[in-house]
């Protein structure tokens, strides 16, 4: 498999919070770990930070080839609860880390599947058969409200409560993780990625820009974009082709 990523503090903001990683696994397999900060500059930018280490240590030294998906699954919310304990007694223990947190969206890829565990509103995409279909549901108030029929989705973009998320690593004691699990084709690809580059890119745009094989552009041009359709937040970008 092949990833390529980047990441970018975006056109506005002084510091980046978000944090990512990738690499390889036993049999062929892949991971990659993309979270988006909250708090203070420096405490998020912490979280994000932690939360990727932790998932990673996790997923490396609990992965192995030939798992079941029900393993699978395990090993990636348990690696997502890991790092919620661990930020959570932070923000105890340390009063200024008091309040941070950290979305996560974390992929395993095998040969036939892709394995999707989350919290927050960064996201997961397959790219397929010129559409980009959203694996994961944002953990969001507007989510929420799109979900009870209280807002429709065009207006989403200008709410003023857009931005608030309803479940994070480090904010409670115990964490609830969604999980999803999808097949894996060889022509298609898997996106992760922060709300800074949804908010300024839409799917149909993220489809053109990685359609025509040349995967070491994807995270550029992607990033780029959504520079330059405002890049009013750090922006994360990771895809993985098959």
């Amino acid at each position: 498999m092949k990833t390529v990523a980047r990441t970018d503090k975006g056109l506005l903001r002084e510091n980046n919070q978000d944090s990512y990683t990738s690499g390889e696994l036993s049999g062929g397999a892949s991971y990659a770990i993309v979270c988006d900060g909250m708090g203070g500059a420096a405490e998020g930018a912490f979280a994000s930070c932690e939360a990727v280490k932790i998932i990673r240590e996790k997923i490396c030294s609990g992965f192995k080839n030939g798992m079941s998906d029900i393993s699978v699954r395990a090993l990636l919310v348990s690696a997502l609860e890991n790092a919620n304990k661990h930020i959570y007694m932070l923000s105890l223990t340390d009063e200024k880390y008091a309040g941070m947190g950290t979305t996560a969206v974390a992929a395993i890829m095998t040969d036939s599947f892709v394995y999707i565990a989350h919290v927050g509103d960064s996201r997961a995409y397959i790219i397929e058969d010129e559409r980009a279909y959203q694996l994961t549901r944002d953990h969001t108030v507007v989510q929420n409200m799109l979900d009870n029929g209280e807002i429709t989705p065009e207006e989403i973009a200008d709410h003023p409560k857009r931005h608030i998320i309803t479940r994070a690593i480090g904010v409670e004691s115990e964490l609830s993780v969604d999980f999803c699990q999808e097949e894996f084709y060889d022509d298609a690809l898997i996106l992760l990625c922060t709300d800074g580059l949804t908010n300024h890119v839409q799917p149909e745009k993220i489809v053109e820009l990685t359609s025509d094989g040349k995967y070491f552009r994807y995270a550029d041009r992607l990033v780029d974009l959504a520079l330059e359709n405002g890049g009013s937040d750090n922006v994360t970008v990771v895809v993985t082709a098959r």
